[in-house]
Order: C-alpha cells, then structure tokens, then sequence
C-alpha cells in the first residue's frame, strides 16, 4: 500500500523568516498549512498514519517522500524500528539527504532493504542531481531547486549493493507482479 501523508513539516510551521521553506510558501500560497482552525498539526497527521499502519501489520506499507523525516532520519529509523512492513520512497526529499552526507550515508547502508527511489514527476534534468548524492563523495555542489534549498549538497558516495537496492531490487521485492524485465539480475 502506498501512502502519502502530509507534506514537509516546515509548510505546518508559522510562515517567517526562521522557516527554512519561506521562499516556497511565498511562491506557493497553498503550500501554508500553519493555521490551526483549519489544519491539523504535522505530528497529529503522522501520530494518525502509525495508528493506521499499527491496526495493519501484515500489510506492507510504502510511506512517501521519507515519510517527511528526510531532516530527522534518526525519527526514520525509529519509525522502521516499531513497523518491520514499513517502506519509503525517496522523491522530493534530496535537498535534505546532501547536507547531511555522513549520516544519510550510515543510515541508507543500514536500511538498505527499506528505502526505494522514487520521484514526483518524469522529469529527467533532475535525475543527475539524485546520481550525484547517492553515487559520488562530491562536495558542495548546488541543489536543481532554489526554492527548496539554500545550501549546498554533497555526495553520499553509497556502496553498489546500496544502490542496486534503493534504484530497483527493493521495489521488485516489494511491489507484486512488478514487470521485471530490464532490470539486471545482479
């Protein structure tokens, strides 16, 4: 089952300039979801996704965008840790993952079998940014994006097996009858 909960939890955080994503909700109005009379909190949506996924456990669940703790993969793990069905998809986090390269490194070798690559939209110019962060040990490079990042992104240099996995196994393994042709065996 695949699950789309929330968005980032900046777009539930007041719209400021300690906000790391005030460029986005200024260009995107419909991204503010501060205001407590008509939207729940970040954490009440993510505490009611775990019910959901608690009350189905035979169930495999593959949980969008990182489940939005690409900034907190300690909360990531914890949440792999309690939900062995458990999955995630890695589309629209990237700018999260290439500041923290040596954590986001350890944590992708130690949950290797759980992560899948994923996008939001066919755009093919963005994909040489995800090679880069996950293939390379480069420093410093800039993100596709301006609006989603200020800062600059460095390689996570992963191991082949790590990739092999994230890029196509763990889907294959997961997602039933998926075509399986094109893909290298090893």
């Amino acid at each position: 089952m695949f699950i789309h909960t929330g968005d980032p939890a900046e777009f539930f955080q007041p719209h400021d300039y300690k906000n790391e994503r005030w460029l986005e909700m200024a260009l995107f109005e419909n991204r503010r979801f501060f205001d407590r009379s008509r939207f729940p909190s970040f954490e009440d949506l993510m505490a009611e996704r775990d019910r959901l996924i608690a009350r189905h456990p035979n169930t495999k669940w593959i949980i969008a965008h990182l489940s939005w703790y690409a900034n907190d993969l300690g909360k990531l793990g914890r949440l792999f840790d309690r939900f062995p069905n458990v999955y995630v998809e890695l589309g629209a986090i990237l700018y999260d993952l290439g500041r923290q390269p040596r954590f986001a490194r350890e944590f992708f070798i130690k949950y290797q079998d759980r992560l899948m690559f994923g996008k939001d939209a066919f755009t093919p110019d963005e994909y040489p940014y995800y090679w880069r962060v996950f293939e390379t040990a480069d420093d410093y490079f800039d993100y596709y994006r301006d609006y989603h990042a200020f800062w600059k992104l460095y390689g996570i240099n992963l191991p082949d097996e790590v990739l092999r996995k994230v890029y196509y196994a763990n889907a294959l393994k997961v997602i039933p009858r998926m075509p399986v042709a094109g893909f290298p065996e090893k």
